[in-house]
């Protein structure tokens, strides 16, 4: 009895072990041109999706702080060229998780839609708050 429990403990612990190695994560594990160039957008794209947020966030949800936006805390959801073939007239879809920026708490999360054109000109298309975190007290 206690070899057939032995057994069947070694077995379990190669299962468990195997399945957690060969679970695949969403996040990238090396770096490539592509994911360079979206880090780039992302930081380019910032300062836009801070104001933004400030001027939702602000004055209907929080009164002690502004929101802090993370480049790593932006996934892009869609992007679409406007007017056809090789137009640069740009949309993008994020949804991001705005921060209390302190300790990096997320404080709500946000689908944003912005039409980049030449200029460069960004505008806000869309804003969708999905969701309000309760942000822990001091």
């Amino acid at each position: 009895m206690k070899k057939m429990f032995l057994v069947f403990i070694l077995f379990l612990t190669f299962v468990i072990s195997f399945q957690s190695a060969t679970v695949s994560s969403d996040e990238p594990k090396e770096d490539s041109e592509e994911l360079q160039l979206q880090d780039m957008l992302m930081l380019m794209l910032t300062p836009y999706i801070q104001k933004d947020l400030i001027s939702y966030y602000r004055p209907k949800i929080l009164k002690d702080f502004a929101p802090q936006v993370t480049p790593w805390k932006i996934e892009v959801i869609e992007t679409k060229r406007v007017n056809g073939f090789r137009g640069f007239q740009l949309q993008i879809t994020f949804e991001i998780e705005p921060t209390d920026g302190g300790q990096w708490i997320p404080i709500g999360k946000d689908r944003m839609t912005y039409e980049i054109s030449s200029g460069p000109e960004v505008k806000l298309i869309n804003h969708t708050h999905l969701k309000t975190y309760k942000y822990p007290p001091e």
